[in-house]
């Protein structure tokens, strides 16, 4: 997620960040540090985003996991702090993940890190459970916040928020039929609809039962935001911290069930050399039945077998 979102930047680097952009300079404001409101030129600002982009490939195979995800914090820090006004919820979401993983043994599986130190990509390790619940706190707080917001507003207690925001042409990636977006009823089932859902998962998803149901329901919701409004990153921040909540047993069979599925997608692959062989063993087996019964028949086969 980090590389797209740092190859997201390039198209416009230089008209949202540059010095003769839409934002000359970096406001003004307290707690806005950033590294390019002390190098202010746009050679450092190309230079910060290549770093940007080495450091999250390395963060992404895990080579200096967790000084590389420092590395991926400061540098979205920076860019975001630079202009503030280019960026929405879910680029502060992405931010503060990056933080979580700089702060945590990120590299302890599924990197190069743990494949030099101890020769295995996978493993399965005790670890401190505190920044895995770092991200489950942080997504709970999201739905929550996110449910006060609404329900101190106008439009989503009266059930019409849902309308407003499938009537942007400028964020709308699919068309959205006129009848659906005038309908109230339909409307209100919507939005109420929407905001059910994120208090179900700020809430129920620390009840183990209710958990895998009510991440369900997230998926669907925000699959079906992703695909009709452009929501940028928000979508695919929310899912990294639902694998949070992903139980370890499952994940300490992931690699034992990726070998069998590659085992079995293998021999479906290639079918001729063990099934000539089984038929062969069958078309055997057919005759030696057939030549039993024959004898079994046969009055002189049967003194034989009471011989024997």
């Amino acid at each position: 997620m980090a590389i797209g979102w740092t190859l997201s930047l390039l198209p416009d680097l230089y008209a949202l960040f540059g010095r003769h952009g839409v934002e000359p300079q970096q406001p003004e404001s307290a707690y806005q540090w950033s590294v390019f409101a002390i190098w202010t030129s746009d050679r450092v600002l190309l230079i910060g985003w290549i770093l940007l982009l080495l450091s999250s490939v390395a963060l992404t195979i895990g080579w200096h996991s967790r000084l590389a995800a420092l590395a991926v914090f400061v540098l979205i820090l920076s860019f975001q702090h630079r202009d503030v006004w280019v960026f929405n919820s879910g680029d502060l979401a992405v931010r503060i993940e990056a933080l979580f993983l700089a702060i945590s043994p990120c590299g302890a599986a599924l990197s190069l890190d743990q494949a030099r130190s101890t020769g295995k990509f996978w493993s399965a390790q005790q670890r401190p459970q505190w920044p895995v619940r770092l991200m489950q706190v942080q997504l709970s707080l999201i739905y929550l916040a996110s449910a006060q917001a609404k329900l101190n507003g106008n439009a989503w207690p009266q059930g019409t928020a849902v309308s407003y925001a499938l009537r942007l042409p400028d964020m709308l990636l699919l068309p959205i039929p006129h009848w659906f977006t005038t309908s109230a009823l339909l409307i209100n089932v919507v939005t109420w609809a929407a905001l059910a859902i994120e208090l179900s998962i700020g809430i129920l998803l620390w009840n183990k039962r209710l958990r895998p149901w009510v991440l369900a329901a997230g998926v669907v919701m925000h699959t079906m935001i992703m695909v009709t409004i452009a929501v940028g990153f928000f979508t695919l921040a929310v899912f990294v911290l639902y694998l949070a909540f992903v139980p370890p047993d499952l994940v300490e069979r992931l690699p034992r069930s990726a070998k069998d599925m590659a085992r079995k997608l293998v021999a479906l692959a290639r079918p001729g050399p063990k099934s000539r062989n089984q038929k062969e063993i069958s078309d055997a087996a057919a005759d030696d039945g057939a030549a039993a019964e024959f004898r079994a028949e046969s009055p002189s086969a049967a003194g034989t077998i009471a011989e024997d």
